[in-house]
């Protein structure tokens, strides 16, 4: 007789992502994380003491996903700051969907637990950081630098909340005109 299958550990944090892009920390419930993996909750305990550690991996997964991964293929092709600036807003603005649920969730939860908020507060600042290394080279002055990428790192995370008319262009239009603005 074979051995049980055993949902890989990456497919409850995957599905513990969803749950929390669907409906916030309260819906990540390993029973409901089994009926959605079609598996017994019993699988769970294989891979994670509670459903504490589940979060927390989770975050980790969306911290490898949101910086580390896409800081890696920015530097992967080069060039300079402007370049590789490019590469990253258009990272960020190709990652609309079930990633862009995902961080505004965790933004939300961070709201109410102080853990989650200070781990925010981890990530935005190594995002701010390496943005800095990136804006550093074309500005003239620190002042400038900070400006650009509190200004980068708001359009990132509020330009999905904005539903305003563009006077005939489209978003991806003035996307293009404010990252040419910042980059000049």
């Amino acid at each position: 007789m074979a051995p049980p299958t055993r949902t890989p550990r990456g497919k409850w944090i995957e599905e513990g992502l969803s749950a929390l892009a669907a409906g916030g920390s309260d819906a990540v419930r390993i029973e409901s994380l089994a009926q959605a993996l079609g598996v017994s909750k019993g699988g769970f305990y294989w891979h994670f003491d509670d459903r504490q550690s589940l979060l927390e991996e989770m975050l980790d997964a969306w911290e490898r996903t949101w910086v580390d991964e896409v800081i890696e293929a920015v530097e992967a092709e080069g060039g300079d700051a402007r370049s590789r600036l490019r590469r990253l807003f258009a990272l960020a603005s190709a990652s609309g969907g079930e990633l862009l649920k995902i961080e505004l969730a965790i933004r939300n939860w961070a709201r109410r637990e102080k853990a989650v908020a200070e781990r925010l507060r981890q990530v935005d600042n190594r995002r701010m950081d390496y943005m800095r290394s990136l804006f550093g080279p074309i500005c003239e002055d620190d002042d400038d630098v900070e400006a650009r990428c509190l200004l980068a790192f708001s359009l990132f995370i509020g330009g999905h909340f904005v539903s305003a008319d563009h006077g005939g262009r489209s978003r991806a239009e003035v996307l293009e005109l404010a990252l040419e603005w910042l980059t000049r």
